[in-house]
């Protein structure tokens, strides 16, 4: 009888480590993402009718930290993104720069390997302006950012991404971006 206990108990905690190693924190840790994507920024210069939207190419790098409690994920993240998005026309231009994101994500494990999240906090924009009537003006804008994505886990420490947000700044700017990137948990 005592050998079939062992082999019971042997055989139930083979079984359960799994379960275990699944609970314990997938999504916990400090992270770091590569982010590359479509930006689309709203300059609010023009009237109605006009065409004040820059299309451009966003790149950069985010670090974040997140914890899990079961299925619930809350995170921190800090971002830097550069944009090539220029509008142009009549001897001027106004340039998209980097952007400055701060805030935190709340996210819903799905599944072993998928977080559905949400996100909010704070982001600065840097914008120049040159030509006519500008003469090389950079300028700085304060906003509000929101979004929503799924992060995949490829492997225990790394992941894939897909992100929506849409950012408000002051001065009646914003930008819709659609991101996707590529992570590694430390």
């Amino acid at each position: 009888m005592k050998k079939v206990s062992i082999t019971l108990a042997i055989a139930l905690s083979a079984m359960a480590s799994p379960v275990l190693a699944q609970e314990t924190g997938d999504f916990s840790g400090v992270k770091g993402t590569a982010i590359a994507g479509y930006d689309n920024t709203d300059f609010g210069i023009g009237g109605a009718g006009s065409t004040d939207n820059a299309d451009g190419f966003l790149y950069g790098a985010s670090l974040g930290y997140d914890i899990q409690s079961n299925n619930i994920v809350y995170g921190v993240e800090a971002e830097i993104t550069e944009s090539t998005g220029e509008l142009s026309g009549g001897g001027a231009s106004v340039d998209a720069s980097r952007d400055l994101y701060a805030g935190a994500r709340l996210g819903f494990v799905v599944g072993d390997s998928a977080l559905l999240y949400a996100k909010a906090g704070y982001t600065n924009a840097r914008y120049t302006a040159s030509g006519t009537g500008f003469g090389g003006v950079a300028g700085n804008a304060d906003g509000v950012r929101v979004g929503a994505g799924i992060e995949y886990k490829l492997s225990d420490n790394a992941f894939v991404r897909g992100e929506y947000r849409y950012s408000n700044y002051e001065a009646g700017v914003s930008r819709n971006q659609v991101v996707g990137g590529v992570g590694f948990r430390f």
